[in-house]
């Protein structure tokens, strides 16, 4: 699969360089992926986002596996279910001043449907299963403990996630270069207890930056850190304030056409388990494509977990946005 991730990442720049458009194309930003780690779902997980600002509505759905059955002496964390989330996102430039942006997400958390797909797929290309096989297919489990007490006891069902209002102020725009600071909070409004919410207001703060290579590739640099709240589960826990970022490159293949690929990563956001799936760094790496026909663009991506900790073991994405 990583072979594979450097072949595409290949032709998608040479794609790029060597077709003949032309120069007058319109960039859309990155793909909206956001983190679905179902532990660190609710620490207001950042997606990257381009510098320049806009007036557009815009529809998400992601689903993603996740499976994660570890012990330590202190900690149990067991995660093997599906999630899959629609957001809904809007954004408004207010008196040219700043952006202000609003996310709206509905969460679908449930065994899933997708583990005999799963062990065929790492059966076939001898891939390791991280243990899934020794549980029963499509069985929903999401426990978390601490020194025997516990923390979170998710379930299954369908609820409001944590709502996302955040700020966008453009300091630098001209051609070919944007900069932007960019703050958020995220209001709780879901059970902690059963894994929907950390039940605490979370706030973040990022630097965005756009900038052109050549006439049809652009690329957007998002830097920030992330404090979040404690988790309100049964059992009040600490968790840590952490740094996440990444880049992301969009190469016009034709008018209309866009091929993405985005690398995005985080620090750990749990106090240290032992772990190895929990307390490592996140890294996701995405590929995906966008049409834009008019004021109106679909966007598809696969996102896959690079390092084997913090995030899900895949994200579909698909976004349909609207300039308004």
């Amino acid at each position: 699969m990583r072979i594979s991730c450097r072949i595409c990442l290949l032709i998608i720049f040479l794609s790029a360089y060597f077709l003949s458009i032309p120069a007058a194309l319109s960039f859309e930003g990155p793909l909206q992926v956001k983190n679905l780690y179902p532990i660190f779902l609710h620490a207001d997980q950042q997606y990257l986002e381009k510098a320049a600002v806009e007036n557009s509505m815009s529809y998400t759905l992601s689903h993603s596996s996740t499976y994660t059955v570890q012990e330590s002496g202190d900690w149990v964390i067991h995660l093997d279910m599906e999630i899959t989330e629609l957001n809904f996102r809007y954004k408004r430039i207010v008196k040219d001043l700043f952006e202000l942006n609003v996310d709206i997400p509905v969460l679908v958390v449930g065994r899933g449907f997708m583990d005999g797909f799963l062990e065929s797929y790492h059966s076939a290309f001898g891939f390791a299963d991280y243990g899934r096989s020794r549980r029963p297919q499509n069985d929903f489990l999401y426990e978390v403990r601490r020194e025997g007490r516990l923390i979170v006891k998710g379930r299954s069902g369908v609820r409001l996630g944590d709502i996302r209002l955040s700020v966008k102020k453009p300091l630098i725009s001209r051609d070919g270069l944007a900069l932007s600071l960019r703050g958020d909070v995220e209001i709780p409004v879901s059970d902690a207890g059963q894994g929907y919410s950390n039940g605490s207001t979370d706030a973040a703060f990022s630097v965005l930056l756009d900038r052109r290579i050549t006439g049809r590739v652009m690329t957007y640099w998002n830097l920030g850190a992330v404090f979040p709240g404690d988790v309100r589960g049964y059992e009040r826990l600490d968790i840590n304030n952490f740094v996440a970022g990444g880049v992301s490159v969009e190469a016009v293949v034709k008018p209309g056409l866009s091929m993405i690929v985005q690398l995005q990563g985080q620090g750990p956001v749990y106090p240290v388990t032992d772990l190895l799936a929990v307390d490592r760094d996140a890294y996701l790496i995405i590929f995906g494509g966008r049409y834009k026909t008019g004021g109106k663009s679909l966007d598809l991506s696969l996102t896959e977990d690079i390092n084997t900790a913090g995030a899900p073991d895949f994200i579909l994405n698909l976004t349909y946005k609207i300039d308004l």
